[in-house]
């Protein structure tokens, strides 16, 4: 029998191709970036949508129970999402395609945030008495409602371009690679 040695090496280390441990660090470059700042765009005034639908009597109409729906789902997972790029988080998951995931989030919450805008635009008459507080409300959260279709739609465009790479496309990045190899 082979004899033990005396020093047995117990030292770890990450297996190759996985990053090490991340401390969570505060990215104030994120927040100028474009990025940056259309997520705090669309959690301000996502915060508005909802926030003037639920200050009307909105209960017995199905249409404002979508609307109310779409903000603040999408307004909650927007500020979870600011919150973890800002404190630099998904560097901890980096087993997640995170630029798949953005794009997925802005596409679908601008195509459903199109819907919610639309409910609320068509629900506002026939629900309100003219130039009531809850007529301006619902009005004012149409018209907001529009404007966080219209910034989740630009998020979607620039994030549909970070993860094809700025413009580059398959061929011409296997072309690349296998120039290289």
């Amino acid at each position: 029998m082979a004899e033990f040695p005396a020093k047995v090496s117990t030292r770890t280390s990450t297996p190759a191709g996985e990053p090490a441990f991340h401390a969570p660090a505060l990215d104030l470059n994120f927040v100028k970036s474009p990025f940056g700042i259309l997520m705090i765009v669309e959690i301000v005034l996502g915060c508005l949508v909802w926030a003037l639908i639920a200050d009307t009597y909105y209960q017995p109409y199905p249409s404002y129970g979508w609307v109310m729906f779409v903000a603040i789902f999408f307004w909650m997972v927007t500020v979870i999402l600011f919150v973890m790029y800002l404190f630099q988080l998904q560097l901890k998951f980096y087993m997640i395609p995170w630029p798949i995931v953005l794009v997925v989030l802005n596409v679908s919450a601008s195509v459903m945030y199109a819907t919610a805008f639309i409910t609320s635009a068509a629900s506002v008459e026939p629900y309100s008495w003219p130039h009531s507080p809850d007529y301006n409300k619902r009005a004012s959260a149409s018209f907001f409602a529009c404007l966080v279709m219209i910034s989740y739609g630009v998020s979607s465009c620039l994030s549909i371009r970070a993860w094809r790479g700025y413009g580059s496309n398959a061929a011409t990045s296997q072309a690349s690679i296998s120039n290289h190899a």
